[in-house]
């Protein structure tokens, strides 16, 4: 199985809406989130890679653009997660031009504390 790995960083802003969050986390502030988006697929496409790297790095840089600097509270259904910010935007790469992808994971680091991931079938 080949891959192609592509990272953006970005700032962005929330607040839980957990019952009895603690009390730092209920109130609105920031972190610094790395997003990786992993594509992987059982064969090369006609130009000998996955995907074009430059798309893919395009395409996060433009997914991240939608969070960066704004509250993911007004982006995000529900509790504004990490987990629920990587389905976000592993929907908004899932329309990326890689025919020769099959599979996507997308990563992402709220600080240094954590990291939760989200994998799917393309197309």
């Amino acid at each position: 199985m080949y891959e192609l790995t592509v990272s953006e960083s970005f700032v962005a802003q929330h607040y839980l809406t957990v019952p009895n969050p603690p009390a730092d986390e209920a109130e609105l502030h920031s972190h610094t989130f790395e997003a990786e988006a992993t594509f992987r697929g059982p064969e090369l496409g006609e130009h000998g890679y996955l995907l074009d790297i430059d798309l893919a790095l395009e395409a996060i840089a433009d997914a991240a653009d939608r969070y960066r600097d704004e509250t993911l509270n007004d982006h995000l259904e529900g509790n504004p997660s990490a987990e629920r910010l990587a389905r976000a935007l592993f929907d908004a790469l899932a329309d990326v031009d890689a025919p020769a992808a099959t599979e996507l994971t997308v990563s992402v680091r709220e600080d240094d504390a954590a990291s939760v991931s989200y994998t799917g079938e393309l197309r």
